[in-house]
């Protein structure tokens, strides 16, 4: 029925807009001010509508990127679609900054980015650019690692509907409809997606159902544009945020083990963008942009608790009946947010010759409401009636925050080989959010944060074939709102500072190009956990005085016959906390013991990853095969680098085959693809949570799977670890009218 449905869609889209100009695309209103570029001496990578597509089966974006470099990416499901994350250069999502064409995606207060809320915005993406390191000024929270830019900007002058729908392993079924209106009267333009993707996912019950939708209109005038985006998604996912015991990962049946069983464990989440784009070109030198945004987030996820203590929720024990004493139950919980998102950002550009200077800047406010509902309490006595406590809201607050930056940015060409490169941002923060007081008690509380993000940079162009370039940028970031709320002033950490240095070499000729970076970030109170409990009995992130990445990035691509093709990079890092001390629960006394490291590798943080595509193309790219390697490093889950909290090197392979029919009829194109992920079926694990503890009269044989014993008497780790899906299909079919 759902199939039905999207080609009924799909010839009413092709019948509706019949306008053939020609096929070439239209850059529309963008901006695109924070985006770096040939000219500009930093590291960057980026994605070609064509690239995204190649690897579009309805995963999440990380998974579309996993193959650029320095970048590792994970799935909770073990297959790509549901919660998603990636890492570059160890770097994880909340301190990398995302934007879609320049509006700031980050969460205001976790700083994370969830793509499952955005089911499928690859389909509607024409162009990813990836920053690492520092990068340029951009909007929203600071790069502390990489920024990645989608671009939706892009539309196409010719009217058309595309239909692709993609199923495989796992019951995974992608569908989407996608349409434009082709260019109306010189002046008009509309395009947009709808897309349903499910999955069971590779771990037990971790299924997936995500809707996403697109919608644009452009405007097109003399001398200025107006372009509006309308673009969400809408998902449910069950949750397998726990992971797997380790004792269970050699098990083939048990890998996929899922502790979560109550029927509804779900995240169920919503999100709305809208986007006003407004571009006039003043004169030949002269730009200016502005845009408008908002964001309407608002969802739950469902938990299940088995005999609770009503302590945990602020209930006093209760007395039922004057007889019996009731201090637990079981528990069905919701945990809400329902956040705004709004705010405008602008740039202007002046362009000449030898000149191109950038001012820009941007304001937005976040306001965020928190709480969590009990929906259900029950006892294990039927006669006990505990429905006086469904629907009790045992938290609610709700927190503000207000981000402005300014920034300016000049390229200057001096002769035909130098280009210099300047850029400084002024970012101010506000927040205001309810946490503890000096005295423990929770207060209504604001903290501000006045940066000056400063970048300097110089690129020499040996010939046109051959370019130096060198880079340098600060970087400072605020804590996120867990290392607020869950401290006190007196505990709380500092901001973040990250000094960042890029030296590279490029080559570039009409069948081959070669890259090569250097790169050295070196953090100044680096927030990271280290098992401490803080004075409000919180484990929140401390900051550490001296850590750093430093590696060298290589990166090829070549043309080595007519037919054949290799695309290729690796990255060898060193990634170290110089000294720390790690602080470890002891269950006996209560209390705490300490341990000193020195010179610890820093956690996700592989010292090799290494990529390679080769791709052959006979009878005219109709046909493509690709091979794809990929190989990560061990990885150690803490900071600790002990050997029993690492993750295994792994090597995967992925082989991609599609077919490409010539016109037939009234279809422009036919496309067949099959994709095998995981080739040869390996067993890997990418990523994993984990908590140590000193017990001498623990017996891990008998209370919690995810318990095990070390080497070092009475120590032991809990610890989930999350599997990713052994050898699996996905097949498909494009018609493109």
């Amino acid at each position: 029925m759902k199939i039905k449905l999207f080609f009924t869609l799909c010839i009413f889209s092709f019948y509706g807009y019949t306008q053939n100009i020609n096929n070439d695309t239209l850059q529309v209103v963008e901006l695109s001010t924070t985006r770096a570029n040939t000219q500009t001496p930093t590291t960057f990578s980026e994605l070609s509508k064509i690239d995204i597509e190649k690897k579009n089966f309805g995963q999440d974006l990380p998974f579309i990127l996993k193959n650029t470099p320095s970048i590792v990416v994970t799935s909770d499901a073990g297959a790509g679609v549901g919660y998603t994350g990636l890492r570059i250069r160890g770097t994880d999502m909340t301190r990398i900054n995302v934007t879609i064409n320049g509006i700031p995606l980050n969460d205001s207060e976790s700083h994370g980015v969830w793509w499952v809320d955005l089911p499928d915005i690859a389909s509607s993406t024409s162009n990813i650019q990836i920053q690492r390191g520092v990068g340029t000024s951009t909007n929203g929270a600071s790069a502390f690692g990489a920024t990645i830019d989608l671009n939706t900007n892009h539309a196409s002058k010719k009217a058309f509907a595309e239909l692709k729908t993609t199923g495989g392993t796992f019951k995974t079924l992608m569908q989407n409809i996608s349409f434009g209106s082709g260019l109306l009267k010189n002046k008009f333009l509309i395009d947009g997606r709808m897309s349903l993707i499910e999955s069971n996912g590779y771990i037990d019950r971790a299924n997936s159902e995500l809707k996403g939708y697109f919608l644009a209109g452009t405007y097109y005038g003399k001398n200025n544009s107006i372009r509006l985006n309308v673009f969400g998604g809408d998902e449910t996912t069950y949750q397998a945020w726990y992971g797997v015991p380790k004792k269970y990962l050699d098990d083939s049946e048990l890998r996929t083990f899922n502790p979560y069983s109550y029927k509804n464990e779900t995240d169920n989440y919503i999100q709305r963008h809208n986007q006003l784009f407004y571009n006039h070109i003043i004169n030949a030198n002269l730009k200016l942009n502005f845009a408008l945004h908002h964001t309407h987030g608002e969802g739950y996820y469902e938990q299940q608790y088995l005999d609770d203590s009503f302590l945990n929720y602020g209930i006093d024990t209760t007395i039922i009946n004057g007889i019996d004493t009731i201090t637990s139950c079981d528990i069905i919980r919701q945990k809400w947010l329902d956040n705004n998102f709004y705010g405008s950002i602008f740039s202007i550009n002046y362009n000449n010759q030898n000149l191109n200077t950038v001012l820009g800047g941007g304001f937005n406010i976040y306001n965020g409401k928190h709480f969590g509902d009990i929906i259900n309490a029950t006892h294990i006595n039927d006669s006990i009636d505990l429905s006086f406590i469904n629907g009790y809201r045992w938290y609610e607050n709700e927190a503000k925050k207000y981000d402005f930056n300014i920034y300016s940015k000049t390229n200057y060409k001096v002769g035909e080989k130098i280009n210099l490169f300047g850029d400084i941002q002024y970012r101010k923060i506000n927040y205001e959010f309810e946490g503890y007081g000096d005295n423990i008690s929770l207060i209504n509380q604001t903290v501000t944060h006045n940066f000056i993000n400063p970048k300097v940079g110089l690129q020499f162009n040996l010939n046109n074939k051959n370019k130096l370039y060198a880079f340098y940028g600060i970087a400072n970031k605020e804590p996120s709102r867990t290392d607020y709320v869950e401290s006190s002033p007196s505990s709380r950490p500092l901001h973040e500072t990250l000094y960042n240095n890029e030296l590279g070499y490029q080559f570039s000729s009409k069948n081959h190009s070669f890259n090569i970076n250097l790169y050295h970030m070196n953090y100044k109170n680096q927030l990271v956990l280290n098992g401490q409990i803080n004075d409000v009995g919180a484990y929140t992130r401390i900051n550490i005085d001296k850590s750093y990445r430093m590696g060298i990035e290589l990166n090829y691509f070549g043309q080595i016959t007519n037919n054949l093709f290799l695309n290729a990079n690796a990255t060898i890092s060193k990634n170290k906390i110089k000294e720390f001390t790690e602080y470890i629960d002891n269950w006996d006394t209560w209390g705490q013991e300490t341990l000193l490291h020195e010179n610890t590798n820093i956690a996700f943080s592989p010292s090799l990853i290494c990529n390679a595509v080769l791709e052959y193309r006979p009878f005219n790219d109709r046909l493509t095969i690709s091979l794809t390697n990929k190989y990560v490093g061990k990885q150690y889950i803490d900071n600790s680098m002990n050997e029993e909290r690492s993750l295994d090197a792994y090597l995967i392979n992925d082989l991609l085959i599609s077919y490409n029919f010539n016109k037939i009829g009234p279809f422009n194109q036919i496309g067949l693809f099959i994709t095998i992920n995981n080739l040869l079926g390996i067993e890997y694990v990418n990523n994993a949570w984990v908590y140590h503890f000193i017990s001498e009269g623990y017996d891990p044989t008998i209370d919690d799977d995810f318990i095990f014993a070390n080497t070092k008497e009475n120590h032991y780790t809990m610890a989930g670890y999350f599997p990713q899906a052994t050898r699996y299909i996905l097949a498909g079919l494009k018609i493109r009218l």
